[in-house]
């Protein structure tokens, strides 16, 4: 019999999923699995995780990993990196760790075109401690901390990552893409794969961002959250590629 599919190594045998029914972190989970092994990089990368939901991961993969104080996971994927150059470093962290507390980290690693790479879970809301309203929740978008919805007279307009980046000179690619479709998760390995081998090729930093749900703080179906990604959450944050300095040094060339 054809063997036509098997358990990424990279993913722990023995542990069983304690994510929210629906929630994109498995998917995206998945995702870095399969490219490792596509890749022949196996359980050697070392992941650094944010607090919150990222966290989880500790208890999920099999690899080598450091979880960090709250959205510090920037500075120490920087550390490890340095110390272990021959080595795949990424991070994984949701909006609360990388684009709140932790924004100054993000911008600095970016800045210093540091050669690691960052997988950023946005599902625009403090998914582990109680929905609060977080940099990325959409104006009118209701959370515990804001019961009528995010008001930008008050609190100011949702915070675009990768495009606030792009407006610093190193990094070398910078993406977002979601996992509603086949075909969006397609596109979101590819991503994320693309951003890899630039680590390994000593390009410097590149960020792959996830729009993901929270179908439970988001108050809706997992259904219902994908349609609120594609409907919605997809006119604020669009998909596609913000930066690839491969693809611009590659039509240099040309």
């Amino acid at each position: 019999m054809e063997k036509i599919y098997e358990r990424s190594p990279v993913l722990s045998p023995d542990a069983v999923s304690g994510f929210c029914p629906g929630c994109f972190h498995s998917t995206i989970h998945k995702i870095f699995a399969e490219v490792f092994d596509e890749m022949g990089l196996g359980k050697s990368p070392i992941c650094v995780y944010g607090i919150g939901c990222c966290g989880n991961g500790t208890f999920y993969h099999d690899l080598n990993s450091m979880e960090t104080a709250h959205g510090r996971a920037a500075a120490v994927a920087t550390a490890l990196k340095r110390t272990n150059p021959d080595r795949v470093v990424f991070s994984y962290q949701g909006d609360g760790d990388l684009a709140a507390i932790g924004l100054s980290e993000t911008i600095y690693a970016a800045n210093r075109g540091e050669n690691i790479t960052v997988i950023f879970v946005n599902n625009g809301t403090y998914g582990m401690t109680g929905g609060q309203m977080a940099p990325t929740t959409l104006v009118g978008q209701k959370a515990t901390t804001a019961p009528k919805g995010r008001d930008p007279e008050e609190v100011g307009y949702p915070l675009h990552i990768p495009e606030l980046l792009n407006s610093l000179k190193t990094p070398y690619y910078l993406a977002r893409v979601t996992c509603t479709t086949p075909a969006n998760i397609k596109k979101a390995k590819a991503a994320l794969k693309k951003a890899i081998q630039y680590q390994i090729d000593g390009k410097g930093y590149s960020m792959v961002e996830f729009l993901c749900n929270c179908p439970t703080n988001w108050g809706m179906t997992p259904l219902e959250s994908m349609d609120y990604i594609n409907e919605t959450v997809m006119k604020e944050y669009p998909l596609g590629v913000i930066r690839d300095k491969g693809e611009e040094e590659a039509k240099k060339e040309k």
